[in-house]
């Protein structure tokens, strides 16, 4: 990771482009948000204050280990969220 705020813009395009796709399905197929797709939106969000709240972590020592753990649970969850779009009706 080259640095936080590489990793602060990470965290806002993968979780942004999340609920973007989330809208374009709601307007492609429903025309109006349904309860699966607000709740990835709303765990979308929780997700990315979840996030930023631990990049901007100061007490922590090894800075390196911490964003490097803090990238690949970005990662995860994010596949996460892609499956329920994947999945909605």
């Amino acid at each position: 990771m080259a640095n936080k705020r590489d990793l602060k813009k990470d965290i806002n395009y993968v979780l942004g482009d999340i609920i973007e796709a989330v809208y374009v399905w709601e307007l492609s197929n429903t025309e109006k948000p349904t309860k699966e797709s607000d709740a990835i939106i709303d765990e979308a969000i929780i997700t990315f204050d979840e996030l930023i709240t631990r990049v901007n972590d100061r007490s922590i020592e090894d800075k390196k280990a911490h964003f490097k753990t803090i990238n690949s649970d970005l990662e995860s969850k994010g596949r996460g969220l892609i499956e329920k779009i994947n999945k909605l009706k």
